[in-house]
């Protein structure tokens, strides 16, 4: 019986997920392939975690509020990426909308603004913060029980991992990697999908073997 994880992922349909789905060194990561409209409990009842995309339609989200908390319930892992307004289908999740600055890096001098919340995080034996910066969307709150793993200064999270003791893991960020991969531009955030996919893989390994 194979021990590997089954990582699931939605499709909304956009070519930006298309492309993203089918990018040769990314989809091995992607074992299950699901239509956003046609999600149910079914497609998920043997899934160890699920990826929600950047800029998926959060109508749709809404609809499967209860399918979500029951697929956190039952301790698995569920991955959300910017622009999906998590916090209108997931409990929980705060966020704020902040001034998205496109071009601050054409500016000599620039900084981001973004930090390492937890340098020591597993995740960043794969990723960079220069490859978890191009821009964001909007910060967010922290719940109990999470960590924040990138900040803006004095603002807010926009990357964090949330683990619901007895109740499953969640991590949320307001970085949209797959719709610029997906569009052919900003290279970091294909640097990005490259680290967060191998670790999230490596993270749901049997305790002991993540991060080897």
């Amino acid at each position: 019986m194979s021990t590997q994880p089954l990582i699931a992922v939605l499709d909304n349909g956009t070519y930006f997920h298309h492309r993203t789905l089918h990018t040769p060194e990314f989809a091995p990561y992607f074992n299950r392939v699901i239509y956003a409209r046609e999600l149910d409990a079914a497609a998920l009842a043997d899934c160890d975690a699920l990826i929600v995309l950047d800029r998926t339609n959060p109508e749709l989200l809404m609809r499967h509020r209860q399918l979500f908390a029951d697929f956190l319930a039952a301790d698995k892992t569920l991955v959300v990426l910017g622009e999906s307004n998590p916090e209108l289908w997931l409990d929980g999740v705060e966020s704020t909308p902040c001034p998205t600055n496109f071009w601050w890096w054409l500016t000599p001098g620039a900084d981001s603004g973004l930090r390492l919340a937890a340098p020591e995080h597993p995740l960043f034996r794969y990723i960079t913060l220069a490859d978890a910066t191009w821009h964001q969307h909007a910060t967010f709150r922290l719940p109990p029980c999470a960590q924040s793993l990138v900040d803006i200064a004095d603002t807010g999270s926009i990357l964090y991992e949330e683990i619901r003791p007895g109740a499953g893991r969640l991590i949320v960020t307001s970085l949209d990697p797959a719709y610029h991969h997906g569009s052919y531009f900003m290279p970091a955030t294909t640097r990005f999908l490259r680290g967060f996919l191998s670790w999230l893989q490596a993270s749901l390994q049997p305790e002991g073997t993540a991060g080897v």
